[in-house]
């Protein structure tokens, strides 16, 4: 085995620790470029959560000092030599990114670093953002030439406004930490030795929240944010939980002084 090659790194790695996931973008040399074994690997990992019914909090985060430099251009430049243009499949990188966001846990996007690229709606497809105080974001899609897939514009509209998002798409200019902040791209900012308290804290608090109720109402804003709410299915989930044991347990807990214990969601 050649002596450098761990300095390529790894696909993601997947941690589960009770109620709490970790997924880590692991190529740091590069700073955690994607590449297609990466998203195959980070789709097989998200169904493997998906299936784990202890599982309440789901955080994405990046090894070394970026969070990540986005998708492999060298990738991109390769399809370009193909006769046939790319048709959308299970391992591409915009189901990637909409699988997270609707993933049916809250997810939690670990900004140990600046964000480039796709890498960038990965993230903003995470319900919570926290970053540390280096961070910086670049979406450089007119600077390459690569018109945006259709759900990642969406996202950045929705989420961030159309002002927001024709600065970033359109001059494909770096912003700050301060800016992210302002536009609402993070949620938070802390000095890195916070970072890991700040994240452990809001996992705490949505560990801790009922798990299905949880889904469907994020479920519902997501629809929403997208112009595709199902009323009807979210007045659904909403008679059901009227019903349900979770709000017995909320009742019972909140009258006898005590945290809820929700169980398995």
């Amino acid at each position: 085995m050649n002596a450098r090659e761990p300095d390529a790194g790894t696909t993601p790695v997947l941690a589960i620790e009770g109620p709490r996931a970790t997924i880590r973008l692991n190529r740091p040399r590069q700073l955690n470029k994607i590449t297609p074994e990466d998203i195959a690997a980070l789709l097989e990992q998200l169904d493997k959560v998906g299936r784990d019914d202890a599982v309440r909090v789901l955080i994405l985060t990046g090894t070394g000092r970026a969070f990540s430099g986005g998708y492999d251009l060298g990738d991109i430049a390769a399809s370009q030599k193909q006769s046939a243009l790319p048709t959308p499949s299970r391992s591409s990188f915009e189901e990637l990114a909409n699988r997270i966001e609707d993933f049916p846990v809250p997810t939690i996007c670990r900004l140990n670093g600046g964000v480039y690229g796709g890498s960038t709606d990965l993230a903003l497809a995470c319900d919570f953002r926290i970053g540390v105080n280096t961070c910086e974001m670049l979406m450089p899609a007119a600077r390459v030439g690569l018109h945006y897939y259709p759900s990642g514009i969406r996202r950045y509209v929705s989420r961030l406004g159309v002002a927001a998002a024709k600065k970033l798409f359109l001059t494909a200019q770096k912003i700050d930490v301060a800016e992210m902040l302002r536009i609402g791209y993070l949620d938070v900012i802390v000095p890195v030795d916070e970072l890991d308290p700040s994240i452990d804290a809001l996992a705490a608090v949505l560990a801790a929240n009922a798990p299905k109720v949880m889904r469907g109402m994020k479920a519902a804003i997501n629809e929403i944010a997208r112009a595709a709410f199902d009323e009807d299915a979210a007045r659904r989930r909403h008679q059901e939980s009227l019903r349900g044991d979770e709000i017995k347990e909320g009742i019972a807990a909140f009258g006898e002084k005590r945290p809820p214990d929700f169980g398995r969601r």
